[in-house]
């Protein structure tokens, strides 16, 4: 059991956990104790500006970005699942950061759901940290993309805007990719890697839901159509556009359907 009574200033201390290992089996055990009943539902502990990160991996512009080299390659290989490790890593501290920024202004459901997104995301780093290893390399060995956190400031103020960027744009784009990566990976031969991204895969859809299910709450309690509200909020805070193709059908399963982003692909 942590020595944290409340959730805020428990995930506080996690946000500013820089070791990736520790960071992992922190927030895992910090669910567990929410769980548990062991952290009262307070947010009298503000959060960081900006978790805390370990010396590496090198943390770079997205154009500066080595290329990754061909997907047959050993080389190729480490960055794939590098890249990967990486965004799960980041993705740890979005989902402790939405429970604990904006838990006040909503109920224990949504801290519970978000809560229980970084506990998966903290074990899919643990299994893509453990397949680095086997590739003889290791989280921190390349440079990573610098940009992930930068939705999470950009949305701070306010809940339904990082709901619509967060789970709805960027873990939803996850969904789309997810599956021909699995597939290139299973006709490598690397099966154990295919078993990875499709548990990575089967999870980010509940994620993508639990993002859809509250910001139509929050939608419904301000007297907004969800879908006008979602596209107002993407062009103003993702510097991006939304590309097909699109995974449709586990959009679907996620509640997110194309309503919300025919209108903005392109």
């Amino acid at each position: 059991m942590t020595s944290h009574a409340t959730v805020s200033a428990a995930i506080r201390a996690v946000l500013l956990t820089p070791d990736p290992r520790d960071k992992a089996m922190a927030t895992r055990a910090l669910v567990r104790d929410w769980r548990h009943g062991a952290l009262a539902f307070a947010f009298e502990t503000a959060m960081p500006d900006r978790p805390a990160r370990p010396d590496r991996p090198e943390l770079l512009a997205p154009r500066d970005m080595p290329r990754r080299g061909k997907g047959g390659s050993e080389r190729g290989r480490i960055a794939l699942w590098h890249s990967l490790a990486h965004i799960e890593f980041v993705a740890i501290d979005l989902a402790l950061d939405m429970a604990g920024r904006f838990g006040a202004d909503m109920d224990r459901e949504f801290v519970d759901d978000f809560l229980d997104v970084a506990a998966d995301e903290a074990m899919h780093f643990g299994l893509l940290a453990r397949k680095l290893r086997n590739h003889g390399s290791h989280y921190g060995a390349l440079p990573a993309h610098a940009g992930l956190w930068q939705a999470a400031e950009e949305t701070r103020h306010d809940v339904a805007a990082r709901l619509a960027i967060v789970p709805m744009v960027l873990e939803a784009r996850g969904l789309d990719i997810t599956p021909a990566t699995r597939d290139r990976v299973a006709a490598q031969g690397d099966s154990a890697g295919a078993r990875i991204l499709q548990r990575i895969l089967d999870d980010e859809i509940r994620h993508v839901g639990y993002g859809t299910k509250h910001f139509l709450r929050v939608a419904s309690r301000r007297g907004q159509n969800p879908p006008n509200l979602w596209n107002l909020l993407v062009n103003r805070h993702f510097r991006g556009a939304l590309k097909p193709p699109f995974n449709d059908s586990a959009r679907q399963a996620a509640g997110l359907s194309r309503e919300f982003y025919a209108a903005v692909a392109r």
